[in-house]
């Protein structure tokens, strides 16, 4: 897959989350203007391949922000980041307009939890832009047992969606979408078989980061997240999106160590 200019491929990589929200379901992870910079640093020395800006919490019971006020809260966070590092950029947002702002600002990618559904201009902003896109699947209701065919179908409509709109083959990836309409029995169902994501001929994004599907309060939350990545590693699982860069770039360097894989 690329992003960017960047291609990604032949095992897991970090895409880590910069928040710029100040209802964030985990905290620590809240970051204003002031402290973005300092974060991407860090982020990235600690192994991050991709940085995913956030200014719309998804988090359950979350009030949405309009695409006006998302935009004045990522765009100068963006732009600062882009001139300070050249690491792939995506931005977390399922608006048109503040794709259309994101990408204008150098943005790479956007990462879209409604996989291109809730608006009807997504897919061909990022197609006009050559950008990069995950689509995610998401539902208005809790999805029914079995749980992969409305999953699968979802993904597949998304993905000729952006196919017909132009976006790149080669610039798309799926995410299944722990935590969204989904009961916690769902979502370990889905992380234990995220490999079959796969068969959809994309590479998988897997975003279960300190999520309430693992219980406790989310500080607490830090070994489950790691053992999901472990997961990743072994379904082929091409990114996890994770507040921890550091822990969990060292899972995944521990794990290719003892593969025999790539570790670059």
């Amino acid at each position: 897959m690329k992003i960017g200019t960047t291609e990604f491929r032949d095992r897991t990589y970090v895409m880590a989350i910069i928040n710029l929200t100040p209802d964030s379901f985990y905290a620590p992870s809240r970051k204003t203007r002031d402290g973005v910079l300092k974060a991407a640093e860090r982020a990235i020395a600690d192994g991050a391949a991709v940085l995913d800006i956030g200014a719309q919490s998804t988090r359950p019971g979350y009030k949405e922000i309009s695409a006006a006020e998302e935009t004045e809260r990522f765009y100068s966070s963006l732009l600062d980041i882009k001139r300070n590092f050249g690491v792939p950029v995506s931005v977390d947002t399922y608006f048109a307009e503040s794709a259309q702002a994101a990408l204008e600002g150098g943005a790479d990618m956007i990462n879209d939890i409604w996989g291109l559904t809730h608006d009807e201009k997504m897919a061909s902003v990022i197609a006009e832009r050559g950008a990069a896109v995950c689509i995610m699947h998401n539902s208005v209701t809790p999805i029914r047992d079995p749980i992969w065919q409305p999953i699968m179908g979802f993904l597949r409509a998304s993905v000729q969606r952006a196919l017909a709109a132009g976006i790149s083959g080669d610039r798309i990836c799926v995410d299944g979408g722990i935590g969204f309409a989904k009961s916690k029995e769902q979502n370990f169902e889905l992380l234990n078989g995220y490999e079959r994501l796969l068969s959809l001929g994309y590479p998988t994004l897997l975003g279960c980061s300190r999520k309430s599907m693992f219980g406790g309060k989310p500080e607490d939350r830090l070994p489950m997240t790691l053992a999901a990545t472990l997961t990743a590693c072994k379904k082929g699982a091409l990114f996890v999106r994770v507040h921890d860069v550091a822990e969990n770039a060292r899972v995944i360097r521990e794990y290719y160590g003892r593969n025999g894989g790539t570790d670059g």
